[in-house]
């Protein structure tokens, strides 16, 4: 268990709405001025400057003197990573405010991750609601660097409204590669996209189960009716694995925030397998 805290540079920044950003960061190499949380000298060295990070994993994010939050990764990469962040507290907001050239502070990666390695052969449904979208881009990058690895790949993405949409690049490039479905919750008349819960395009796809894994991540409420739907495709608990991102707090399971039934979010988790949570209780 590391609690050392490195430097990140800010590389790129995107903008998809007033409070939602993508932020890619490359590692800063050799910089002596890197503490652990016991405020000694101690450096953890990485002269190559490689990330090694799965999809579903999660980095506690840092700003000096303001404090932390627990960001899941939403890319692929051995040279950089990237975070979807939404200004939702002091943390974030802080974080939403920084530009390219700018220093953030990781430590991590943390949690377990989606089990890529256990899916090889097999078709995948990945369903994402909202920000819970973020999480699963990784996941797709992953793919995307391993397709040769899976069968058919069925995206089924949804967003509360058109100007919610974040990944508008990737939904263009994923509508070629993959099967996708996006849609909106609620929109204007001259939308011209699908509109209606995730869900329901879920239920009405006319997919089973065979061969297939299905990789859900999005707000509770829609992985309840979500796993439903799989449920009537024919879906066992064990083809479905879910990522429960709430009240993570030190990362490390030592401070109980986000403890569930006896269960660690942020060390069990934050991806489980569904049968293994399914009963879990609040």
């Amino acid at each position: 268990m590391s609690f050392t805290i490195v430097p990140y540079k800010i590389i790129l920044k995107e903008t998809f709405s007033p409070d939602t950003y993508l932020f890619r960061l490359k590692k800063i190499i050799n910089k002596n001025s890197n503490k652990d949380n016991k405020g000694d000298n101690k450096v953890k060295k990485n002269n190559d400057g490689k990330l090694d990070y799965l999809p579903g994993q999660f980095y506690q994010v840092s700003i000096p003197g303001i404090g932390e939050a627990p960001i899941s990764v939403c890319s692929y990469s051995e040279d950089f990573i990237e975070f979807n962040v939404r200004a939702v507290g002091d943390v974030t907001d802080a974080i939403a405010k920084l530009n390219e050239g700018d220093e953030l502070w990781l430590r991590g990666p943390y949690g377990t991750h989606y089990p890529m390695k256990e899916m090889l052969g097999k078709s995948l449904m990945i369903i994402g609601g909202g920000t819970g979208t973020a999480p699963l881009r990784g996941v797709i990058k992953y793919i995307e660097k391993h397709r040769a690895d899976y069968d058919r790949v069925h995206l089924f993405i949804g967003f509360r409204s058109p100007e919610a949409i974040i990944f508008k690049k990737d939904l263009e490039l994923w509508n070629r590669l993959f099967d996708l479905r996006l849609t909106v919750d609620k929109a204007d008349t001259d939308y011209k996209g699908k509109v209606g819960l995730v869900t329901k395009v879920v239920e009405e796809s006319g997919l089973n189960a065979d061969n297939k894994s299905a990789i859900v991540c999005g707000p509770p409420a829609m992985i309840k009716f979500t796993v439903m739907a799989l449920e009537k495709m024919g879906f066992s608990h064990s083809q479905i694995f879910v990522s429960e991102e709430r009240r993570m707090k030190c990362g490390v399971g030592m401070c109980g925030h986000c403890m569930i039934s006896g269960i660690y979010v942020c060390k069990d988790g934050p991806v489980f397998r569904y049968d293994q949570i399914k009963n879990l209780h609040e």
